[in-house]
């Protein structure tokens, strides 16, 4: 039996078996049983040579999700650890400045990747292109954060390994004051094809 290894954003799973349906059309429905029982993914395997144009024009600025956080110490302070930081504002919650890790906001994921109806774009799942965090004030133990989710940017860019296309999301999290205090973008990159 051959093991598939499909790597969702840094987090390594082998699947066993993956079913796959064809789908009419150029998709592709692959579920993932073994990671959830409710996953499933849609690679596009149509060409991609398309001009992006009129898709940036629809769909920059688009804001697509919404969700809330709890700001937990003991989540801030393992995740401040896992980093490695050993600054106490960071890890110890007696602290007079205690407050989250500045990448700590990157771990918050909403529901929804894409708006409802995105176009395909590309080939592929695509893959984590990295993320960029701007801090704007401290984050405290015992904050609710409310996320809201946009498509900030689509581009592409070509080099060594072909034209790549770069789809990204912009979460703006806000506390209880509505106070802006971290900005997260994430790449997904996908080969153009």
């Amino acid at each position: 039996m051959g093991v598939d290894v499909v790597v969702i954003d840094l987090i390594i799973a082998e699947i066993h078996k993956p079913c796959v349906q064809v789908l009419p059309s150029h998709r592709t429905a692959v579920s993932l049983p073994h990671l959830h029982p409710d996953w499933t993914y849609e690679m596009s395997q149509a060409s991609s040579h398309q001009d992006l144009a009129p898709i940036r024009k629809d769909w920059v600025g688009v804001e697509f999700d919404w969700a809330t956080f709890e700001m937990k110490a003991d989540d801030m302070i393992a995740w401040a650890e896992a980093c490695g930081e050993t600054d106490q504002r960071f890890i110890n919650a007696e602290h007079p400045d205690f407050q989250a890790h500045p990448g700590f906001t990157t771990h918050c994921m909403s529901g929804r990747v894409f708006p409802d109806n995105f176009p395909q774009i590309g080939g592929g799942f695509g893959i984590d292109g990295g993320k960029k965090v701007e801090v704007h004030a401290p984050i405290r133990a015992g904050d609710t954060l409310t996320a809201t989710t946009t498509i900030a940017d689509i581009f592409d860019k070509t080099g060594r390994s072909g034209t790549m296309i770069f789809i990204v999301q912009r979460m703006e999290f806000r506390n209880e004051d509505s106070e802006l205090v971290s900005t997260v973008d994430w790449k997904m990159i996908k080969r153009a094809e």
